[in-house]
């Protein structure tokens, strides 16, 4: 089951992200000769005007071919002959979409999961709350932490759970004015930090929705470039990165948290569980295609931005070098980040 589901979300996170690329190549009059869902041979075939549609036997990936997209071409249509912009945003496009496809998932999710949580202080678990003491009051809407903007109570979690020494510098909005807090800290029980204060619940609405839904996708979009820059530094490695596998294993988790003592399950919960974990991962790969690396969206939006830079496109061949080194590299860390991924199985 965690592996079909799986499956299931990542063709779906792929399928969109391709589609992006599809319909943005058509509408800018780029020739697309396939558009294909999954991988390997093809299972079903169909030919409508100059695009070949396929189905192929794999369940994962899938690809939009465009004419002259890995090198130049004498149709006027091919990709390498349209103009900046708009190979610009055929390349920007697939990332779009897996963020509207976030955008869509966390919408859903804060509708059924509603009433939504706020960043405003409610009440303290006892009068004498160590937030409280130091510095904290009911009504305070927490805007940042340690220097970190905080947009969703999913911030105020990282925040706290990834803190070294349990002491915070925060600013919070009181009265409609901000705020500056030093040194707040919180109750310890077994000599864990323990939050001590409630958070207000928001009715939910279209107004209160979309916002959320927005703040959470900026959210979770915004931890991969915290991840980054901490494995930079050296707070995490290549054996904290999940890949597929690791992804299955923790969809296993999730349904087996949602597993009742009789073996049932419960689907309500199962589904606000993968609805929250889908918008996650469609987020986080958009924008890690993002990134300026070689055979990812970015690194050719990068060339683009050389091209427009110099006047003039940098050699077909060379770019194909780069990004099918690039592509190599990245097929390696999977293979690490895989191997990784069943060491820790057992």
């Amino acid at each position: 089951m965690k592996i079909i589901i799986a499956l299931l979300i990542f063709e779906l996170i792929i399928v969109i992200h391709e589609l992006g690329h599809f319909v943005v190549a058509k509408l800018c009059g780029v020739k697309v000769n396939e558009f294909a869902i999954g991988m390997g041979p093809a299972l079903f075939k169909k030919q409508k005007g100059e695009t070949l549609y396929s189905l192929r036997v794999l369940p994962f990936g899938g690809y939009c071919a465009m004419e002259g997209e890995n090198g130049d071409s004498e149709d006027d249509r091919a990709f390498t002959r349209k103009s900046i912009p708009k190979r610009f945003s055929i390349l920007i496009a697939g990332i779009v979409m897996n963020l509207i496809l976030g955008f869509i998932l966390l919408v859903i999710y804060t509708i059924i999961t509603a009433p939504i949580t706020s960043t405003t202080i409610s009440k303290f678990e006892t009068e004498t709350a160590k937030s409280h003491a130091t510095g904290l009051e009911v009504g305070d809407e927490i805007y940042s932490i340690n220097g970190m903007r905080i947009f969703t109570d999913m911030d105020l979690s990282y925040q706290f759970q990834n803190d070294e020494d349990s002491v915070f510098d925060m600013v919070v909005i009181r009265d409609g004015e901000k705020k500056e807090l030093t040194g707040v800290t919180f109750d310890q029980v077994n000599e864990k930090m323990h939050i001590d204060f409630y958070v207000k619940p928001i009715d939910a609405n279209f107004f209160t929705v979309t916002s959320y839904a927005f703040r959470h996708t900026v959210t979770d979009g915004r931890l991969i470039y915290i991840t980054l820059f901490d494995m930079i530094r050296g707070k995490y490695s290549l054996r904290d990165l999940s890949g597929p596998v690791g992804i299955v294993n923790v969809i296993g988790d999730v349904i087996q948290s949602e597993t009742t003592e009789d073996n049932g399950i419960d689907w309500k919960g199962l589904f606000e569980q993968l609805l929250s974990l889908a918008a996650f991962i469609t987020i986080n790969i958009g924008l890690f295609n993002l990134l300026p690396l070689p055979a990812l969206d970015g690194g050719r939006l990068l060339f683009l931005i050389i091209e427009a830079i110099r006047g003039k496109p940098v050699p077909p061949e060379k770019e194909g070098l780069v990004h099918l080194i690039g592509m190599a590299a990245l097929l390696l860390l999977m293979v690490v980040i895989t191997v990784s991924d069943v060491i820790k199985l057992f």
